[in-house]
């Protein structure tokens, strides 16, 4: 099983969890679940004006074997408008535009869109059920 949870932040709310968003998902091979601002395709959306989100920005996939990774989806720009981290650990690392990450088996963490040019993020809570 994997759990997500979803809070988008700007500055003037940087303290609020109000409208936080929660999904859960059976660690099925093939199962996945995709964030963004697309309601059509995500199961997580995030409000539909905030452009440095992607349609379909993060999808997480559950592989043959039942582990889970989060791929940063390529959108129609060359340059994305946001940063992705992967905090787990305590460590925090980057993900690659186009890139993905295995997530741990019996981990939480956190990954972090950020926009580049202002103070608006979207943090996406996990844990993997071992």
């Amino acid at each position: 099983m994997l759990e997500l949870t979803m809070a988008s932040v700007s500055e003037a709310d940087a303290g609020a969890t109000a409208g936080m968003l929660m999904a859960e998902v059976p660690s099925l091979p093939g199962a996945v679940l995709r964030v963004g601002r697309d309601r059509n395709v995500c199961r997580l959306v995030t409000p539909d004006d905030w452009l440095f989100v992607s349609r379909t920005h993060l999808e997480f996939r559950c592989g043959p074997d039942g582990a889970w990774s989060v791929s940063w989806l390529r959108g129609s720009n060359p340059d994305p408008a946001s940063e992705v981290r992967l905090l787990s650990g305590g460590t925090a690392r980057a993900l690659v535009y186009g890139g993905a990450a295995p997530l741990a088996r019996g981990g939480s963490g956190e990954i972090v869109i950020q926009e580049r040019s202002g103070p608006r993020s979207v943090h996406v809570g996990y844990f993997h059920e071992g």
